[in-house]
């Protein structure tokens, strides 16, 4: 999560030899309807202090039990503090610690991301997987989720190699896996992950060796970093000096072979993938608010001022650009999410021609407080327990009411809200 004051965008020299792809809604209503819902329960707070692991939640994703929906399972990131596994009423079932450090000066894991793999092959049997971007490790670690409980045995294979460093000492600079989506095609399972601080996105096959999960980078796929304005300038967003506009938020629509990618000072793009490989180049589904507007970054404030005017050319998230999920209706129909991490909303677009479909926030409500700076989201369509529409599942990053710590300071805490998918229907 990019602070939103360092979401505002900086002027760049850069020159680019050509223009970047249009987006599909370069000039979206202005006055679309913010719509208020509230969530039917919430999970406890996970607590970012020594008493609470230093977590932090992050990234949710929903397993459907086949057997007993009833007893379906939400799976929270926790990053330092590891992975949650929650019930249909947000109690927790299940923490898993996350890696400990290869060494003592290196860093430990800590996990960002979580996804779904549904009938994996593993030792002769078929299984479920969930699989977490590790970024203190830079691996990817994946867990088989029980058929009938939903709880997490951790099948990563010993030696599975980093995502994107070259050493251990690359690693402890932190440029590391970050978000994390899962797809199969044609029965074989991949990961599309995306890097810290950096615009390349790396597509891993998963496979087995030893009754346990590997994986093996088959393509990488750089994001544009600078663009050329309408007005004949050029631009980048405004980071911390090393950085890059770093992306999050993935999901892939595996009927259309397509993976939506959320960068987070820049927008919502979409690529073709298939064949194991990415296909094509990015192309714009809707641009942040602050795209195109000139800023620099202050060395003692740390922090990115505006340095000129708005020159019109950005779209209606609110930087950053964070979490995605797709609603499915049917094999190409639902619905299309992505988290406002800014202005704390949400916005919708149809599945099949990205047509701007809703505007809401998730607002305090008699059973739990609304979702603020929301980083992860996951939905299912499926009815469940207390869940007629479907599930739709959104981190919030600004847990209340906040409580004191034994030194009388507040405890910062986050943590995963529960609502009915309605929503999310046409």
């Amino acid at each position: 999560m990019t602070s939103p004051v360092r979401a505002v965008a900086a002027l760049s020299l850069v020159l680019v030899p050509s223009l970047i792809a249009a987006p599909a809604f370069a000039h979206p209503r202005p006055t679309d309807q913010l719509v208020s819902v509230t969530a039917t329960t919430e999970t406890p707070g996970v607590y970012d202090d020594d008493a609470g692991g230093n977590g932090d939640a992050d990234d949710p994703a929903i397993w459907v039990n086949r057997h007993d929906k009833a007893h379906s399972v939400v799976i929270g990131t926790a990053k330092n503090a590891g992975l949650k596994v929650y019930d249909l009423k947000g109690k927790l079932l299940q923490s898993i610690k996350a890696p400990a450090a290869p060494g003592p000066d290196d860093e430990a894991g800590r996990f960002n991301n979580v996804d779904i793999v549904h009938g994996f092959r593993l030792g002769g049997r078929t299984v479920d997987l969930a699989v977490t971007s590790d970024r203190g490790r830079d691996q990817i670690r994946s867990y088989v989720i029980d058929q009938h409980t939903g709880r997490l045995t951790d099948v990563t294979a010993a030696n599975v190699p980093l995502a994107f460093s070259a050493d251990q000492a690359a690693v402890n600079e932190q440029s590391t896996v970050y978000g994390l989506t899962t797809f199969k095609e044609r029965g074989t399972a991949y990961v599309v992950g995306t890097r810290r601080h950096a615009t390349d996105v790396g597509l891993f096959k998963l496979s087995t060796v030893g009754g346990k999960v590997t994986y093996k980078k088959v393509d990488t796929l750089d994001f544009p970093s600078t663009f050329r304005l309408p007005n004949g300038t050029t631009w980048s967003p405004c980071e911390e000096p090393g950085e890059g506009p770093q992306l999050e938020g993935l999901v892939v629509d595996e009927a259309a072979g397509t993976l939506y990618a959320a960068q987070e000072d820049i927008g919502l793009w979409q690529v073709k993938v298939g064949h194991g490989r990415f296909q094509g180049k990015p192309r714009s589904v809707e641009r942040t608010k602050e795209f195109g507007v000139p800023a620099t970054y202050d060395e003692q404030s740390e922090e990115c001022v505006p340095s000129g005017a708005d020159p019109g050319y950005g779209g209606r998230i609110a930087a950053d650009t964070e979490g995605l999920t797709i609603y499915k209706t049917g094999r190409r129909s639902g619905t299309l999410l992505v988290s406002s991490q800014g202005d704390n909303t949400f916005y919708s677009y149809d599945r099949q021609t990205l047509r701007p479909l809703k505007h809401f926030a998730i607002v305090d409500g008699p059973a739990a407080d609304g979702s603020q700076d929301c980083d992860g989201a996951d939905t299912v369509s499926t009815p469940l327990p207390g869940y007629p529409h479907g599930l739709l599942v959104v981190q919030d990053g600004d847990n209340t009411p906040v409580e004191l710590g034994d030194d009388g300071e507040a405890r910062v805490n986050t943590n995963f809200k529960f609502l009915d998918a309605k929503i999310l229907t046409r």
